[in-house]
């Protein structure tokens, strides 16, 4: 790991460094800034397993003296200690540990030519934490790319970063790709959760692999883009309520292709 330079002391608000870290830390940053503020000890972590040092590490003065605060020093190029109320203003949670930060900027990995193994499409998902949950639902499910429309919140932002809960490391994230376009360099089936011309969820071989595409949380997925959908699914629920949030319904999809595929791969020869 790269040995850390002396630390640098934030006492003031003022300080233009700082004040550049409070609005990624509160999603206020613009869209284009490239940089993003990791926070906690978990997604740091995760961080560093995935990529190696980061630039600089930002800590809560009453950390730098803890395990974890010595850890994240020594895998920074360089690191920043803060007033402990400028600290507490980056972080969401009131009651937390001491802050622990990462400025890094995450990485933009080149567009496949073609795409031919399951994959994450989103259409216009609006909200920074279903964003995140279904990043982290996929990888869960063992999706290794997602593909973000223009119009999708920001992958990285701070909100979907703690939706995601360290998937963002565990994917390549592709965003403000035209879906559309996207159709062309497809070489397995689309796949739509819908109550359209749809079969039922669980009576289909969904072993193959297939691009699922979920949609904006009010609107759904684009209607032109819902048409190009080769493999169109139905989830049975009660009739209590009239839908699913679109990251329970990615739950329930990705996780029944999961199923399909561990039963086949435990079954004897």
């Amino acid at each position: 790991m790269t040995r850390a330079a002396a630390p640098r002391h934030i006492a003031s608000r003022d300080n233009p460094d700082y004040r550049l870290w409070l609005r990624l830390a509160q999603g206020r940053a613009a869209r284009a800034e490239s940089r993003v503020l990791l926070e906690g000890e978990h997604l740091c972590r995760a961080w560093v397993e995935r990529y190696g040092a980061a630039p600089l590490a930002i800590l809560d003065e009453r950390a730098a003296g803890t395990a974890d605060g010595r850890w994240l020093m020594g895998v920074a190029e360089r690191h920043v200690t803060l007033e402990a109320a400028l600290a507490q203003a980056l972080s969401p949670l009131a009651h937390g540990p001491p802050g622990l930060f990462l400025l890094v900027e995450p990485p933009r990995p080149q567009p496949p030519a073609r795409m031919a193994e399951s994959c994450l499409w989103l259409d216009r998902v609006q909200d920074p934490g279903n964003l995140g949950a279904l990043l982290r639902t996929a990888a869960a499910a063992g999706l290794r790319v997602a593909h973000l429309s223009p119009g999708c919140a920001a992958a990285w932002s701070a909100k979907a970063l703690r939706g995601g809960q360290g998937a963002h490391f565990s994917l390549q994230i592709h965003e403000g790709v035209d879906l559309h376009a996207a159709l062309d360099r497809l070489d397995i089936p689309l796949a739509v959760a819908t109550l359209d011309s749809a079969r039922d969820l669980y009576a289909l071989d969904l072993r193959a692999p297939c691009a699922w595409v979920f949609g904006n949380e009010g609107a759904g997925v684009d209607p032109a883009l819902a048409g190009a959908a080769t493999l169109r699914v139905r989830i049975p629920q009660a009739d209590a309520v009239e839908s699913l949030n679109v990251a329970a319904a990615a739950a329930v999809c990705l996780f029944e292709q999961r199923r399909q595929r561990l039963s086949l791969a435990r079954r004897p020869a």
